[in-house]
């Protein structure tokens, strides 16, 4: 009774944040010529919407997943951030015209070296990567502002 009650509240939730993601996409969409890198604002405003989907679509399905309590919440949890986070980092992003990792969407610009290191960080985990190259950037992040 209690696992159903919990999977009720997180699939409302997760609508719920869905629609709010999908609300500040739009309105990085309509400020997209006003940042730095106007074309790192459309892929924000797209990198929104997708995911604001995602956790709406996510959120409908939720009551049919067949998971422990444990992992319902590890699930719930991961999702938000991971969504979040990816277009958090591309907003960042066409703020500051940095990521310089995002080479298709920023020309090779670097922007602030601190810009470029959280953009790195935040979007580096909710994508494919390599674990090496995760290693490597990381201690090279660590590195350079233990000096």
């Amino acid at each position: 009774m209690e696992q159903t009650n919990l999977k009720e509240q997180q699939a409302e939730r997760l609508i719920f944040f869905g629609m709010f993601l999908f609300f500040l996409a739009l309105v990085v969409g309509l400020g997209a010529p006003l940042l730095a890198n106007p074309r790192l604002g459309i892929s924000c405003h797209v990198e929104g919407v997708l995911n604001g989907i995602f956790l709406i679509i996510l959120g409908l399905i939720w009551n049919r997943l067949a998971l422990s309590g444990r992992w319902l919440i590890i699930t719930y949890w991961l999702s938000i951030y991971g969504t979040f986070s990816n277009w958090l980092a591309y907003l960042i992003a066409g703020i500051f015209n940095a990521g310089r990792h995002l080479t298709i969407a920023t020309k090779g610009k670097e922007g602030a070296p601190l810009a470029d290191d959280i953009i790195r960080l935040s979007a580096c985990y909710t994508h494919n990567s390599n674990v090496d190259q995760l290693y490597y950037d990381n201690n090279r992040i660590i590195q350079k502002y233990e000096k």
